[in-house]
């Protein structure tokens, strides 16, 4: 006997298995965190109170060679950070820190 339900093509399949594994969580009370609107409009803009550390660093223009500026994006993520480090090390050993 053939079957009478259509054939799906693979995305329709994959949402439907999505479904049922939605109800079956559902089912088995694993529900998911449900924001209400006044939860939504009680939240504040900008960053969470406490994340930001007390001694923020200053944004400033410096102008560097090309080479050298290459040479320390080149060392990866965190290069800016980095250069403040040497900056710093630079300060001990001439005694300015």
């Amino acid at each position: 006997m053939p079957s009478t339900q259509p054939a799906m093509d693979a995305e329709t399949l994959a949402f439907a298995q999505d479904v049922a594994q939605s109800i079956r969580q559902a089912k088995a009370g694993e529900f998911a965190r449900v924001t209400t609107p006044a939860q939504i409009a009680a939240r504040k803009r900008g960053r969470p109170l406490g994340s930001v550390k007390a001694d923020t660093k200053q944004p400033v223009k410096l102008r560097i060679d090309a080479d050298v500026l290459a040479a320390l994006r080149n060392t990866g993520d965190g290069w800016q950070t980095r250069i403040n480090d040497m900056l710093r090390s630079c300060m001990r050993l001439t005694g300015q820190v």
